[in-house]
């Protein structure tokens, strides 16, 4: 069996680039570890670190095709942050005019969950601890 020491990163495709970078980094709170341009393909690179692990990268292409994110695709469904209170969690939001889906509980684990959305669409879970 092969066998996983982590996830290492989550890698994103953005069509604007710089709303992305503003909403990872002040919204959801990422730091930038770095930010390189790749004349190979004509795309960026910004990579992203949550309490100072590298986690997501963000790339730009020239005109990538949009996602899919309703009704529900094959592929990634969604990636997923724990938070401690979801509250005030969705209160930060509200302020930043980021809306969310309502609240949820999870059956399996009695937890409380909800979503967001990137500037892109992506669906994000805020799963409270």
């Amino acid at each position: 069996m092969l066998r996983f020491n982590r996830c290492h990163h989550i890698a994103i495709i953005c069509s604007d680039l710089e709303q992305s970078k503003c909403f990872y980094t002040a919204v959801l709170g990422f730091s930038i570890l770095r930010e390189i341009y790749r004349p190979d393909s004509d795309s960026y690179k910004v990579d992203l670190a949550l309490n100072g692990t590298y986690m997501i990268e963000l790339f730009s292409f020239p005109n990538p095709p949009k996602r899919v994110s309703r009704p529900e695709a094959t592929g990634l469904r969604h990636i997923a942050f724990e938070v401690d209170n979801l509250e005030e969690s969705l209160s930060f939001l509200d302020q930043a005019q980021i809306q969310s889906e309502p609240i949820r509980m999870d059956k399996a684990t009695n937890k409380r969950f909800t979503f967001i959305f990137d500037p892109d669409d992506l669906p994000i879970e805020l799963y409270e601890k």
